[in-house]
């Protein structure tokens, strides 16, 4: 049973929280994507350095391109990948349609449900916060859209407020990038999207399809874009010259609390780590008055 937290500062302990990963891009018989890039060795790691960060995640949102060539036995390696690290942090799985996926395979092989080309879509409520996931991708092509059948599916859904607001995830985010003729892959028609959302209790959208991390608003909503867990683009390059390295990959925490939500950015790295924080100094610093505490650590030195 995890310890109470510890709250030193204004802020009390966020009321939910989520694991947000992306485009993993699995391939049946652990194939390496392009010849280059183990995708289910680095999910592997990535979910390894998610379980080891002891936070007990209230899902986990995984937000499209979780194949790479829609393949079932790739779905099927990827259930089994994430089924038991979800059983043992208790927490249920989120799967969101990428451009690379099938609808298909991904219904069959992840949700048990009749192999059709019906959009995946799906509502959780997480303790009274409402997680909406939508399925913006669009057979055949790479661009995103969603059609109006979702969109007046989604305002059916936000027309009752949840306790704790809503949060959308979709594979294609509604925001522009820099880098040259990833336009062309965009989600389509935002502004239809934007009407839908304007005025109700959406609070953050959750993306992935640019390999990179990357923020902004839609809307007047934030939107929180996770890197890729495959292999990410290396914008230590000229926008015309960035490509995929096997480097940089990373996770999301996103943490939820009554007027604003975080969105930290955990990269899956090996590298020398300090110790000077450890568990028993927050339970040593717990037991001094904030005026003790101030003096122990907050002080600079003379």
């Amino acid at each position: 049973m995890p310890a109470a937290p510890v709250q030193f500062g204004q802020y009390p302990p966020a009321r939910r929280t989520l694991l947000h990963i992306s485009d993993t891009h699995l391939l049946a018989g652990d194939r390496a994507l392009g010849g280059r890039f183990d995708t289910a060795a680095n999910l592997r790691r990535a979910l390894e350095a998610a379980e080891a960060t002891g936070i007990r995640p209230d899902a986990i949102v995984f937000t499209g391109d979780l194949t790479d060539l829609g393949e079932p036995e790739a779905y099927a390696a990827l259930r089994a990948a994430v089924a038991p690290v979800a059983a043992r942090l208790d927490a249920p799985v989120v799967w969101v349609a990428g451009n690379h996926d099938e609808r298909p395979a991904l219904r069959r092989e992840l949700l048990d449900l009749e192999p059709t080309e019906e959009p995946v879509t799906g509502v959780w409520d997480l303790g009274g916060l409402r997680l909406v996931a939508l399925d913006s991708t669009v057979p055949g092509w790479h661009h995103g859209d969603l059609d109006t059948a979702q969109l007046t599916w989604l305002r059916e859904v936000l027309s009752t407020p949840a306790p704790l607001g809503t949060i959308l995830a979709l594979h294609h985010p509604p925001l522009p990038s820099h880098v040259p003729l990833f336009d062309i892959l965009e989600l389509r028609d935002q502004g239809r999207l934007a009407e839908v959302i304007a005025g109700t209790d959406v609070r953050a959208i959750l993306a992935g399809h640019l390999h990179y991390s990357t923020s902004g608003t839609f809307a007047g909503v934030p939107v929180s874009v996770a890197a890729a867990t495959c292999y990410t683009m290396n914008l230590a390059r000229p926008a015309v010259d960035v490509n995929g390295m096997d480097a940089g990959q990373s996770f999301h925490l996103v943490h939820v609390y009554d007027d604003t939500i975080t969105h930290a950015v955990v990269p899956v790295v090996d590298a020398p780590t300090g110790d000077y924080f450890s568990a028993e100094w927050v339970e040593r610093m717990s037991r001094l008055t904030p005026e003790e505490r101030l003096e122990a650590f907050s002080r600079k030195p003379s």
